[in-house]
Order: C-alpha cells, then sequence, then structure tokens
C-alpha cells in the first residue's frame, strides 16, 4: 500500500457530456482497457484500475490504483497561510465477490497540500495504490472518492478475478500496464497506468501477470504477443468535403482483422506454482495497441488475456509543447500553410511561427492571448470528452466542439446523435448530425461518431473560422 503523487498534465477544465452507448456488452471480460476520461462538472475526477494477483505465497489478492485529478478538487486556505491551498477528499473501495459470500470495504481520507503564486490550476493527479486481501473469484471493485470540501463525490467500477492456487487447473490473471519515466526525478519505479491512453513522453512499459500451473505433468506453454492495429490517426476533414469512404480507414476507425506483430514470445514453465510474468517494452510510436497473453487448459481449451492501449501525444490530453500547439491549428489555417508548419523541427522556431499566426491574424496583444486560451480550452475539452482510438481534437465530434463549442442541444438515436446551436432544431445551419459506422461493442469499444458532411456548410465553416481569426470568436461564439 502506497500514496503518491505523479505528474500526468490533466487539465482542469472540466465540461460534463455523456455519449449514447449501444446494448451490447460493451466490455470484453478477457480484455483490460483501463479508464478513459469520465468527468462531471465541479465533481472530482476519478480513475481506476483493479487487477487480480497472487502474493508470493499465494494469497489471492486485488491491487486497486486510483488516480484523481488535483485540478478537479476544491481547495481552501488556512487561516495562517495564504499561500498554501488544501484538499480533502475521502476515498471508498468496496469489493464484493460475484458469486460467493465475501465482501470488504476500505476507507482512507487524505490532505493534499499544495503551494502555488496567484492562480492554481493544477494538471497533476494525487494517486493512491491498495492491496486487499481477499479470496480467489471474480469480485465487483467499486471505487468512490469524496471531495469533502464540495461534498460531491464521484464513483468508477470495475472487475477483478484472481484464480485458485490451490485448484489444480491453469489460470492467467489480468494483465496490468505500467509506466516509468526516468527523466524525472520522482519516477524511479514503474507505477500503474490506470487509462487507456498512454502519454508519450514515458520512457518505457511493463506488462505484468501471473499464470497458475499446478499439478501438471507436461510443461506449460505461454505466449505472448504485441500487436499494433491499423488506425486512423489524422484529423478531421473539412465539414464541406465528401463524407468518408466506408473502405477508408477514417471510417473503419480500427482495422482489428489485420494487426502488425510488434514482438511474439513463447514461455515454458516447467514447474508448477504460481508464476509472475513481465515484459519490458521502450515506448512505442504513436498508435493503437494490444498486449496478449494466451495458453491452453488441461482440456486444450484456449485461455486469453490482454491489455488494449493507445500512445498519444506527450503530454496528452493536456496541449504544451509547441508542436502539439501547432497541431490543432490545421482546423483554422489553409491546410498546405498548415503542412509548411509542421515541417519545422526546431521547437523554439515552430513556437514562433505558432505566435506569428495568431498575432498576424489577431493583432491585439491582450485579444489574441484571450483567443488562444479558449481555443487550447477546447483543444483540452475535446481530449477528455472524445478520446477513442485517436486523440478527442481529431475526432469529428471534437472538431465540431473547438469550432463552435458545447452544442445547446444533444439528441440521440441508436446509431445517430445530433448537435443543435439554436432553439429550431432543423435549421441546417446550426444543426449536425453524426452518425456511428461500428456500434459500441465488446470487440469495437469505441464512440466513433463521424459528421455528415455536406457542400453546404463550406459558408458556415469559413465563417466560424473568421470569428476565431478576427478574435469576435469572444463577443459571438456562433
Amino acid at each position: 500500500m502506497m500514496a503518491y503523487v505523479k505528474n500526468l498534465l490533466f487539465p482542469a477544465f472540466i465540461i460534463s457530456m455523456f455519449l449514447l452507448s449501444s446494448c451490447a456488452r460493451t466490455a470484453n471480460p478477457d480484455v483490460e482497457r483501463g479508464s478513459l476520461f469520465q468527468y462531471r462538472d465541479g465533481f472530482p475526477e476519478l480513475r481506476t484500475s483493479s487487477i487480480g494477483i497472487l502474493s508470493p505465497d499465494d494469497q489471492a489478492q486485488i491491487n486497486v490504483t486510483s488516480d484523481i485529478v488535483l485540478g478537479s478538487l476544491i481547495y481552501t486556505s488556512p487561516d495562517d497561510n495564504e499561500n498554501t491551498r488544501i484538499a480533502r477528499i475521502s476515498l471508498e473501495i468496496r469489493i464484493l465477490q460475484q458469486n460467493g459470500d465475501f465482501s470488504e470495504t476500505v476507507q482512507k481520507s487524505f490532505r493534499v497540500e499544495e503551494s502555488f503564486d496567484g492562480s492554481y490550476t493544477s494538471q497533476e493527479v494525487f494517486t493512491h495504490e491498495e492491496v486487499i486481501d481477499v479470496v480467489p473469484g471474480t469480485f465487483d471493485v467499486q471505487v468512490t472518492v469524496l471531495d469533502q470540501t464540495s461534498g460531491k463525490a464521484s464513483s468508477r467500477e470495475s472487475t477483478a478475478t484472481i484464480p485458485d492456487p490451490e485448484d489444480p487447473q491453469i489460470g492467467i490473471t489480468t494483465v496490468r500496464l505500467l509506466g516509468k519515466n526516468i527523466n524525472e526525478e520522482s519516477s524511479t519505479e514503474f507505477f500503474p497506468i490506470t487509462t487507456y491512453t498512454v502519454p508519450s513522453r514515458l520512457d518505457s512499459l511493463n506488462f505484468q501477470f501471473q499464470v497458475t500451473n499446478n499439478d501438471l505433468e507436461d510443461p506449460l506453454t505461454v505466449e505472448t504477443r504485441l500487436l499494433k492495429y491499423p488506425a486512423d490517426k489524422s484529423p478531421a476533414r473539412p465539414m464541406n468535403f465528401n463524407n468518408y469512404s466506408p473502405s477508408s480507414l477514417p471510417y473503419i476507425g480500427v482495422d482489428m482483422r489485420r494487426p502488425d506483430v510488434v514482438d511474439d514470445n513463447i514461455r515454458r514453465l516447467d514447474e508448477p506454482g504460481s508464476v509472475l510474468i513481465d515484459f519490458k517494452y521502450d515506448l512505442l510510436d504513436i498508435g493503437t495497441y494490444r498486449f496478449e497473453v494466451e495458453t491452453e487448459d488441461e482440456n486444450g481449451e484456449r485461455i486469453y488475456r490482454a491489455r488494449d492501449f493507445s500512445v498519444l501525444s506527450e503530454n496528452y490530453p493536456n496541449i504544451q509543447t509547441p508542436r502539439e500547439l501547432a497541431e490543432p491549428l490545421i482546423y483554422l489555417m489553409d491546410r498546405r500553410d498548415h503542412e509548411e508548419m509542421m515541417q519545422i523541427q526546431d521547437p523554439d522556431s515552430l513556437k514562433e511561427a505558432v505566435d506569428r499566426f495568431w498575432l498576424s491574424n489577431i493583432g491585439n496583444v491582450n485579444q489574441a492571448r484571450s483567443v488562444i486560451e479558449l481555443y487550447y480550452e477546447r483543444v483540452e475539452q475535446a481530449n477528455k470528452q472524445f478520446t477513442n482510438f485517436k486523440a478527442g481534437w481529431k475526432t469529428d465530434l471534437g472538431m465540431i466542439y473547438i469550432l463552435f463549442g458545447p452544442p445547446w442541444y444533444i439528441d440521440r438515436y441508436l446509431n445517430t446523435m445530433q448537435w443543435s446551436y439554436a432553439y429550431d432544431r432543423n435549421d441546417p445551419r446550426y444543426n449536425y448530425t453524426f452518425e456511428r459506422p461500428n456500434l459500441k461493442n465488446e470487440y469495437f469499444p469505441f464512440n466513433n461518431y463521424l459528421l455528415q458532411r455536406s457542400q453546404g456548410y463550406f459558408n458556415i465553416q469559413y465563417r466560424q473560422i473568421q470569428l476565431w481569426l478576427t478574435g469576435a470568436i469572444l463577443t459571438s461564439r456562433i
């Protein structure tokens, strides 16, 4: 059990928006995906990971890791120190066996103290790791964090399975993903990654799982593979372009049928008992991945576990480096001009080009500063609300959100959704329809909404871009 703070650079802006999921099963119990970003305005933001493990002496345990975004908490100043702010949080972990009587509740309280000068917008997370002794089996795990100052709470649910070391059957625990950044003094060891997304600033990844191999005369063969799936990583195309072709990767999203094998290994376990196995990799290129483990039981039946993840930009979902600032400008710039900007390799020169773009269009420095703050706040919000197999700002939903802001109304159906920016829900100038080519399910666990484009949107998008480039977006949002 330990508690620590690690810098994951998550923004403090919080806006609530929930997308409809289909009635199909959306979670494959054999595949761990970590948490997607989920929050409500004014509530503490929580992400969790629950992994079943066996201790060295074969005690069944559940490792529960909770990340709480510091910027989502409410802080107060002690009377004797105006430069220090304190947040008080309570954490409750409830564990309930699915087919048994075992249950356990753990409650903890924490005081988070932050020093700052002037304004405070924390982009760090407070992480608490709790290891709880249980019995072998499958458990529902609910983690709740309460902000004691605001009185508001957030909860996340997950499942964890631990094989029985006394049962003469082959078993594999859930795959656990950890990361390390050797360039940070506080990151001397691997720490659990609770999210589906992995920022590319980490130096290395570690996948851990346990295999039970009891009372077997023959050696057990365990095969592992690291796969990379072809996935769309391109920014959303303009509103007036043609719709995506059904055979194109932007339409499909992720092609799960044709993965590239990055690495594969076969390991023989000659002795019975529980064995902890881990694989370490240097951080991978940006993309969509799966680390999978496979073996067969004594009856020849397949046993399978996997961990899905996506490597995104260096500070994801935050925008910080010159390249991270430059990329989303594609929605405001001519595409050829944007390509020229992105060819600049020197960070200082690229930052100068970004600043020059804003100031040459808006002119007034103070006004430009306000427009820039609004634009990148929306980029970060798009990352938090619409991330799937690619960065949220690159999705069609993200593009419309960045340019037009949050919709006034949202109408949802089975595989379509309409965003309205006017009281008249039939006015094509202010109503935009999105369609999902693939319904969210256990094999495609993403909400991939595509804008139904029209040539008639040319003037609408041009007008909106001019609001940004002139600074008029501050007084006329649409």
